[in-house]
């Protein structure tokens, strides 16, 4: 997908009080969820960066029409992540997102639309699933009824509370990066060499990961992997980071630990799990999942491999 010079974003959508604001200050700007409770409806556009391809991304007040024609917010627009509220009546924002679906996708084929079906965590299991499957029952029938069939929507049930927004904005992200089929060859070379389960590149700030192995989707390794980023900050005496004397970790800002410089390999045993992981530039980290019973008899194999890696994706990140 070429942007050009210019900055590269994704809006996030939807009905006011459905959430948006609580997604974005909660991945993006390391809030505690249980802090969200204290925001104040938004009345602008408010704008965070993921500093991996300096992307943008739009959280958009809920109350105001882009359609209408003094609005000019969609030119760049790689992706739109419509949010839902599942415990609040959800046929209005059905209708204004398949109506956006609709107006755009002339003007602006190349946009790649998400729904969260957002705020699940607390609908029992039965009901929870119900919803999800009639939201996107009700979406495709719309959208279908427009003319529009097999429409590139990707659903995401998601909560601030656990890891599923993570998760969620994981998938969105990595459909908008064009080196992605390049990073998946490369972690499932590595996963091979190295048998580890499952790998993933992380970005450190957010705790996003831009890409993984072709291996299915894992959410339990996903959470072990993101829980051993967090708490890196409180092991750091325990381990070999190149930091400078006079950095100290800030307590809200633990997930950026290993931002600074290129950490050594950290390795941790977890829930029957071995949790590998060493920083590949100033914003990525790579960690990787494995349950071999000698894998720290093999460890200097796997830094030798890591290291070969990563090499090979800085030249990659170096042509993008």
């Amino acid at each position: 997908m070429g942007f050009g010079k210019q900055k590269p974003k994704m809006l996030l959508m939807g009905l006011k009080r459905s959430g948006k604001s609580s997604i974005t200050n909660v991945v993006f700007r390391k809030m505690a969820p249980h802090e969200t409770l204290f925001l104040e409806a938004t009345t602008r556009i408010q704008k965070s960066v993921m500093p991996f391809m300096d992307f943008q991304i739009w959280d958009l007040p809920g109350q105001i029409d882009y359609l209408s024609s003094s609005f000019d917010i969609f030119s760049n627009v790689g992706g739109i992540v419509w949010v839902i509220d599942a415990q609040d009546n959800y046929l209005e924002p059905i209708s204004r997102f398949t109506s956006t679906v609709v107006a755009l996708t002339d003007l602006y084929p190349s946009i790649r639309y998400s729904v969260f079906i957002h705020k699940t965590d607390s609908l029992t299991e039965d009901y929870r699933e119900d919803t999800i499957r009639d939201v996107m029952q009700k979406i495709s029938d719309e959208l279908f009824d427009e003319g529009l069939e097999n429409p590139p929507v990707n659903y995401f049930p998601t909560s601030i509370y656990d890891h599923t927004i993570f998760e969620a904005f994981s998938k969105v992200i990595q459909g908008l990066v064009p080196q992605l089929p390049t990073y998946e060859t490369l972690l499932d070379t590595v996963a091979a060499s190295c048998r580890f389960q499952k790998v993933y590149i992380f970005e450190i700030v957010s705790k996003v990961y831009i890409a993984s192995d072709t291996k299915p989707s894992d959410l339990a390794s996903y959470e072990l992997c993101s829980d051993f980023i967090n708490a890196i900050g409180d092991l750091n005496d325990m381990y070999s980071w190149r930091r400078a004397p006079s950095m100290s970790l800030n307590d809200d800002e633990r997930a950026q630990d290993i931002e600074s410089q290129t950490a050594e390999a950290v390795v941790c045993s977890a829930r029957g799990n071995t949790v590998y992981l060493r920083g590949l530039n100033d914003l990525l980290a790579f960690v990787g999942v494995s349950k071999e019973p000698n894998f720290q008899k093999e460890k200097a194999m796997v830094d030798y491999n890591i290291q070969m890696f990563q090499d090979t994706l800085l030249q990659v990140l170096d042509r993008a």
